[in-house]
């Protein structure tokens, strides 16, 4: 709450101001008649009291009020005039989601390799500097803008003080105020530099040109005409300077050899540019069916070369970083479900992202209105989009109406001396009060009935209220060694009584109520007694996920079980490490029983929790050891005398031999390779978590109600105890007061379309429409609220008007400051919105004024005036700030912003005086106590 009432501060100027203006003019007020009173700014020096038609709103009779009045009416028109601010602050935010989702277009372009072999990725089709002077900037000035446009248009076509001066009223604000605010919220001993720096020069050169162009045609090339050519001129400055920017980002014409590179961004695997050397080989591009050489063909916004090698390290790299956040939050809550550590780790990743200028402005409107911090909401949303989810699943039980039969395994193994398998049946979900019957039969595998099983056939009856049922199949034995063999058993006929049924239901009915499930055949292996056993591993390589803590491994004997019988084994180093690195070392003697068939060996795996990993190891079993036979059909038992003794008897050697053929030997697979991959789980959370980082999915909507239902939800705002949980807190007092105060611009808001519309342009034109539309309204109301007070509308827009459109772009350049990771997001874009507030704000409308006058043979008549002295007079503070910022940057700072407590209040305090002394000589000019131009 502290930092949102902070960033109020320069609103209480505005309120001393109008107390002071009225207390100063009260004694002139009764001093002058009525009918001697000249219009608005007619009289050169003098403000007025007689107020005129508005674009919009008429005239407030009588004419000549009260001083009683004049304070009522001067204060209906201030609060009204601050309550179209809080309106436009709200459909701006709407714009400027508009704005995001369009500059987050994306297209799908392929990459061909050196080696032919080709992938696909996405790259942004909006380059980052354009976006920011053109349609971000248009977002944020667009009331100065409108202004501008709307007062030289709702005027027959004349030229007003209002909007010029509002625009260069607002680029003071932006330039001394705004930075002034960003150089000292950043805290004691951080610093925040330009990563553009070249953008940053080319855009404050141009936006200290815009001014003294200003200058130039007011009062050098055509004193007091703005002829059509001057407009237009003005206006497609715009333009030029977009183009200069973008090459300067881009490092063209004498950075012509210095080649581009593109990395994988953090967000949704775009590409992401980057300076570097001629790459040695290159890729080529393809996009709808052409190739684009890197050598001859410019690819979207300027020369493309692709290093594959570098994108994929960088890619890997954002990889290795997100699972190194949920990796962290893992061990910091150990409690949470994965689906709640995600949320955490979506906050977390979003917070950190370099965000654009229309997600903090959009930012900052939503924290001062009471709609709450908007990556907290995002991430609480889509919590409890999962535990919703969760629910829905969780109720999707066994309320099948189909009752299902199959075997509770499809496997099963016993010894051939066991005598008989029992196989389990099991009856799940439907009507359970209804009988049901099944068939089952047995069929031959490699094993036969008669010499191997008992062929068995029968029905099984599943009575009211019975979910289970057991059959036996016989096993024959014989003292014959033969492999391991197999038999099936089959489930068929489904048939089913219900309760007060005289027989069975037809088969065209018993569909919707019983049916067979899976697995309804079960594979039976008959494991040999008479040998003592081949050993070995079920395969010879086996892939594992290092999440999976111990793996256990089996070890089978087959083609015999008969005495026991000791086999050792080990692991051994592969490209994975044991020690505790990747896995345990393992080693001993695994010791079978009579009649034991499988055995396992544990080996924990130690996670590492890696995106990627492909790392392996061994698992050996050595020669195995027959400590006893069983003597159950006569064996022969082996020691060592029996080696020392001398020659055997024919007998004796026929025992012996039957003996060796019995002997435990290794079968096929003695050397299990171990392969250790990621976590699918975790890797398909990265992923996951990878798609939820757009920015634009957070600022956008997708649906009418969505809109609604936040229109009239209150959140909490910004507190100090941030941490990157994200959970939401409960809403503040500040909260509501603000949100009641705009819960009207709210829900009239939520009708403009979702951005998911026509991808955010459908939102786009219906906002900037009733921007325009407020926008004409303020114009009347700091005409009229001027004229009540006797202030001039020159003065008025610097003080009021100006500080009014700005106060959204001061909230969005504070958050920036503090959460961003660099200063171009919140000093970077203020020279850039300045020249573009001129050359659109005044091209656009001096050239239409113009053109109308010339259409008519008239000349279009601007006074130099207040105008002029205002533009030097903050082309020379301009100068002075951009030295201050540039100086800063030396080591004993370190950056634009933040830094040394003292330097920090030192910067503050110059930029706070510079735009003082703006307004103060501002405002002697205006009313002639000093001379201007």
């Amino acid at each position: 709450m502290s930092r949102v009432t902070r960033a109020h501060s320069p609103a209480s100027c505005p309120l001393l101001s109008l107390v002071l203006v009225l207390l100063l003019r009260a004694e002139g007020a009764h001093a002058e008649s009525p009918s001697e009173l000249p219009a608005n700014d007619t009289e050169e020096c003098a403000g007025s009291y007689i107020c005129k038609k508005g674009v919009i709103l008429p005239i407030w009779e009588p004419q000549d009020p009260s001083f009683g009045d004049k304070i009522a009416r001067a204060t209906v028109y201030f609060v009204a005039m601050v309550y179209m601010f809080l309106g436009v602050s709200i459909i701006a935010d709407r714009f400027m989601s508009s704005i995001e989702v369009i500059t987050s277009q994306e297209r799908e372009i392929t990459i061909k390799k050196p080696n032919g072999e080709t992938s696909k990725t996405t790259v942004r089709i909006w380059n980052e500097t354009v976006s920011n002077l053109t349609l971000m900037a248009l977002g944020s000035s667009a009331p100065e803008i409108l202004l501008s446009v709307i007062e030289v248009c709702g005027h027959g076509f004349t030229a007003g003080d209002l909007g010029p001066s509002t625009i260069v009223g607002s680029a003071a604000f932006n330039m001394f105020v705004i930075i002034a605010i960003c150089v000292y919220v950043v805290p004691d001993g951080e610093i925040r530099k330009i990563k553009h720096l070249r953008v940053f020069f080319v855009t404050a050169a141009w936006s200290i040109f815009a001014y003294t162009w200003l200058y130039i045609i007011l009062s050098v090339s055509s004193p007091g005409i703005v002829e059509v050519w001057e407009g237009l001129l003005t206006f497609f400055f715009f333009p030029i300077c977009v183009v200069f920017a973008w090459i300067a980002d881009r490092r063209l014409l004498f950075y012509k050899y210095v080649y581009k590179k593109y990395r994988a961004g953090k967000q949704r695997g775009m590409i992401i540019e980057h300076e570097g050397d001629r790459p040695s080989s290159k890729a080529d591009i393809e996009m709808d069916g052409k190739v684009a050489n890197s050598h001859v063909e410019n690819f979207l916004d300027g020369t493309l070369v692709l290093e594959v090698d570098e994108k994929d390290q960088d890619d890997e790299e954002a990889r290795r970083e997100m699972a190194r956040i949920l990796k962290e939050l893992k061990q910091k809550h150990p409690d949470k479900e994965i689906e709640q550590l995600i949320e955490l780790a979506n906050y977390q990743v979003l917070s950190q992202q370099q965000k654009s200028r229309a997600f903090y402005r959009i930012q900052a409107t939503r924290l001062m209105t009471g709609a709450g911090n908007i990556l907290k909401r995002h991430a609480a949303d889509q919590a409890r989009k999962a535990v919703s989810m969760h629910e829905v699943n969780s109720e999707v039980t066994e309320n099948d109406p189909v009752s299902k039969l199959y075997f509770e395994q499809g496997t099963y193994q016993c010894l051939e001396n066991c005598g008989t398998v029992a196989l389990t049946i099991v009856r799940r979900g439907g009507d359970l009060t209804n009988t049901v019957y099944v068939d089952f039969r047995t069929e031959d595998g490699t094993a036969n009935a008669g010499s191997d099983y008992e062929f068995t056939e029968g029905t099984v009856v599943f009575k009211p209220g019975e979910t289970q049922k057991e059959i036996r199949v016989g096993i024959i034995d014989d003292d014959i060694f033969e492999e391991d063999e197999n038999f099936l058993v089959h489930l068929s006929n489904v048939r089913v009584s219900t309760e007060g049924d005289e027989g069975v239901l037809e088969a065209s009915r018993v569909s919707t109520l019983a049916c067979l499930g899976s697995p309804s055949t079960a594979t039976v292996t008959i494991f040999d007694d008479d040998h003592a056993g081949i050993f070995t591993f079920e395969e010879p390589v086996t892939h594992i996920s290092e999440s999976v803590g111990t793996m256990e491994v089996k070890v089978l004997r087959t083609s015999g079980a008969r005495g026991n019988v000791i086999v050792p084994y080990k692991t051994i180093e592969g490209t994975a490490k044991g020690g505790g690195e990747d896995f345990e070392d393992t080693c001993g003697e695994l010791e079978f029983q009579n009649d034991e068939i499988v055995k396992t060996i544990s080996i924990k795996v130690i996670d590492d929790e890696e995106y990627e990993k492909n790392k392996t190891f061994y698992l050996e079993i050595g020669e195995p050891r027959l400590v006893e036979m069983s003597e159950k059909k006569g064996g022969f038992t082996i020691t060592e005398e029996n080696e020392e003794k001398q020659p055997l008897t024919s007998k004796e050697e026929e025992e012996r031999r039957i003996a060796e053929m019995g002997r435990p030997v290794l079968g096929e697979h003695t050397k299990l390779e171990i392969i250790i991959e990621e976590s699918y789980e975790f890797k398909n959370t990265v992923d996951k978590l990878i798609k939820k980082t757009n920015l634009a999915l957070v600022v956008g909507t997708n649906s009418w109600r969505e809109q609604f239902i936040e229109a009239i939800t209150v959140s909490a705002g910004e507190d100090d105890d941030d941490d990157e949980c994200g959970e939401e807190k409960l809403p503040s007092c500040f909260d509501y007061v603000m949100h009641f105060l705009t819960v009207f611009w709210k829900v009239l808001f939520a009708f403009v379309p979702p951005t998911d519309y026509w991808n955010g342009w459908a939102c786009f034109v219906v906002s900037i429409l009733m921007i325009g539309l407020l926008t004409a309204f303020i114009g009347d109301l700091a005409s009229h609220f001027g004229c009540t007070i006797g202030l001039k509308d020159s003065v008025t827009a610097v003080v009021f008007v100006a500080l009014g459109t700005s106060v959204p772009d001061t909230f969005a350049s504070k958050v920036a400051a503090t959460q961003d990771q660099y200063a171009d997001a919140s000093i970077g874009n203020v020279t850039g919105s300045n020249a573009v507030n001129v050359f659109l704000g005044i091209g656009v409308a001096w050239s239409i004024a113009a053109i109308y006058h010339a259409a008519h043979g008239q000349a279009f008549q601007v006074s130099p005036g207040t105008l002029a002295f205002s533009v030097t007079l903050f082309t020379i503070f301009a100068f002075i700030s951009v030295g201050v910022l540039l100086y800063r940057r030396r080591p004993e700072i370190g950056g634009e912003l933040g830094g040394p407590r003292t330097s920090k209040l030192l910067t503050s305090s110059l930029f706070i005086l510079l735009w003082l002394l703006y307004i103060f000589f501002s405002s002697l000019e205006a009313y002639c106590h000093i001379k201007g131009f």
